[in-house]
């Protein structure tokens, strides 16, 4: 029994480095949630320069258009014979030429916002790289955590090995029967009293006498698990058997 308890102990460290190994990598979603931030960040500060480039580039490519027909426009004047209808092309000429001016003008604000957003797209370039070097890094420090935790049961289960096979068999079955039903925590507990610690039910005072003086192992008649009285396990204490 008193080897039992010692692999309870270790099956319980295991138990908690298990748990560790399904948390630990949850620490990282978070994580991803920002890098997914930061990449969509970067790309919609890309996209506002492609978009100013862009715009300049129609800009230019509808002035070379209206140059083209200001060209046109000003062949077909040497063939007017009118004066109205060579006034009427000159009126036409001159507000395809203000049109000219304003993509012109257009074209000096953008090359600005583009030298503004360009900058800022440098900043901002450097921030995130900055911040996704953090993520790596914090990252980092939980892969180191979780191969600490995965070393740590490895450790324990083989500390657990050679101890379980010097539990009593029946024993040993029944501790895995019940560790299997309960799935998490103790199926070895101490009375409390008259009380099962387990499950907090009284328990008979037959069980009680048998249990605290050390002649059988009993199970609680409400939650299963295997009883012990603390106070058996001293230095002088001998294994109980299987009752």
């Amino acid at each position: 029994m008193r080897t039992l308890l010692r692999v309870q102990e270790l099956d319980l460290k295991i138990e908690a480095c298990q748990a560790r190994e399904i948390e630990i990598p949850k620490q990282k979603g978070k994580f991803d949630i920002q890098r997914k931030r930061l990449a969509a960040e970067l790309e919609e500060r890309e996209k506002a320069c492609k978009d100013l480039l862009l715009e300049q580039r129609d800009c230019e490519k509808e002035i070379e258009q209206k140059n083209a027909q200001i060209a046109k426009y000003q062949t077909q004047l040497l063939s007017l014979k009118k004066n109205e209808e060579y006034q009427a092309m000159l009126h036409e000429i001159d507000l395809i030429k203000k049109q000219i001016a304003i993509k012109e003008e257009r074209i000096i604000a953008i090359m600005m916002e583009t030298d503004a957003s360009k900058a800022r797209l440098d900043e901002d370039r450097k921030r995130i790289s900055a911040e996704l070097k953090d993520i790596d890094r914090q990252c980092a420090a939980i892969d180191a955590e979780l191969a600490a935790a995965i070393q740590e049961r490895k450790s324990l289960d083989e500390q657990r090995t050679p101890l379980a096979a010097q539990v009593g068999a029946d024993l040993l079955t029944r501790y895995k029967r019940i560790r299997a039903s309960k799935k998490t925590g103790s199926a070895l507990v101490p009375l409390n009293g008259e009380v099962c610690s387990g499950c907090n039910m009284r328990v008979t005072p037959q069980i009680v006498n048998e249990v605290l003086a050390g002649h059988k192992v009993h199970s609680c008649a409400h939650c299963g698990r295997l009883l012990y009285d603390r106070s058996n396990f001293t230095d002088d204490a001998v294994d109980l058997p299987v009752g």
